[in-house]
């Protein structure tokens, strides 16, 4: 009952407010950052992207990974999950003069699975790809090979480890803080969003209400703050149609929590990605490899579209 009574003084308080915007001349309160559509395309499509190291990838993601969205990137154990989320940490901090966003990252790692040595050696990759496709341009940017240096690019990844869905909780809404006092940060990476909450939480019902409100404060935070977010995902299996079939963790219900998801499997030997929700985007799938420089395109692209239902 006392739910009840606090929820209807909240709805009350929203009505007043309204009803104190009538007769005003300048929108305030509920309405204030109304813009037109034109606005709305005109932003989208000035924004850069974070290349994931792929190139078919970033094709089938429409440039790459987007900022103000949030994105599900899931798979099976080993197939590169965490290597695509490394991969973007150090991606986003690519300088503008190379054509990225000179960003920073934060990495929340709930699995234990974020292995510095592995950074360190995606963030050779990174700058050896740069030295590659930029060979005279370093010299003159005002970053120079002053920023080009792997120690630089794992001091601009803010590492949170995280041992429960409690601690989980309480750094997802710190974070809006920190983001307001670090706004060079264009990326955060959750990796996995899911463990904690498969691992601890019994009441199915509450765990589907705390993640519902995680998901909203991330989409706010990512509109806000102008930020990616990379939401990592498990896999678990479904009974359908008389069969045990794969499908991402946590239902149905989680997949209405991002704009984008990709999934991420084995076609024999060979590891494909699949895009399997976009709001822009046709379905599409690729193949891409792991090499010991990260994230990156595959020789081979004779790759099966199969979704993962």
């Amino acid at each position: 009952m006392n739910t009840e009574i606090q929820e209807a003084s909240d709805i009350l308080k929203v009505i007043e407010s309204a009803n104190k915007l009538k007769g005003a001349e300048e929108p305030s309160g509920v309405l204030r950052g109304a813009q037109n559509a034109w606005d709305l395309l005109s932003d989208e499509q000035s924004q850069k992207h974070i290349t994931t190291g792929s190139g078919d990838l970033n094709s089938i993601l429409g440039g790459g990974i987007h900022c103000k969205e949030v994105t599900e990137i899931g798979g099976v154990p080993g197939v590169g999950k965490t290597q695509l989320g490394i991969q973007l940490a150090i991606n986003v901090q690519i300088p503008v003069e190379y054509g990225g966003l000179g960003g920073k990252a934060v990495y929340i790692d709930t699995e234990g699975s974020f292995m510095v040595e592995r950074v360190y050696q995606i963030a050779e990759g990174c700058i050896s790809d740069i030295m590659e496709y930029f060979p005279y341009r370093h010299d003159k940017a005002s970053s120079g090979r002053e920023h080009l240096q792997p120690e630089r690019f794992l001091a601009d990844i803010y590492y949170f480890r995280v041992c429960s869905y409690t601690e989980q909780i309480a750094v997802i809404n710190y974070l809006e803080k920190f983001l307001g006092e670090h706004k060079d940060v264009r990326i955060i990476i959750i990796d996995s969003v899911t463990f904690h909450f498969r691992q601890d939480f019994d009441d199915l019902a509450l765990r589907t209400r705390v993640l519902s409100g995680l998901s909203l404060k991330l989409m706010k935070l990512s509109k806000t703050y102008n930020v990616a977010v990379v939401l990592l995902n498990q896999v678990t299996t479904k009974f359908t149609e008389g069969s045990f079939q794969l499908t991402l963790a946590l239902g149905d219900s989680w997949s209405h929590s991002c704009t984008n998801r990709l999934i991420l499997y084995w076609n024999g030997n060979e590891r494909c990605a699949y895009l399997d929700k976009s709001p822009s985007l046709p379905v599409a799938s690729t193949p891409y490899t792991v090499t010991n420089k990260g994230v990156r395109d595959t020789v081979n692209s004779n790759c099966k579209r199969v979704r993962v239902m």
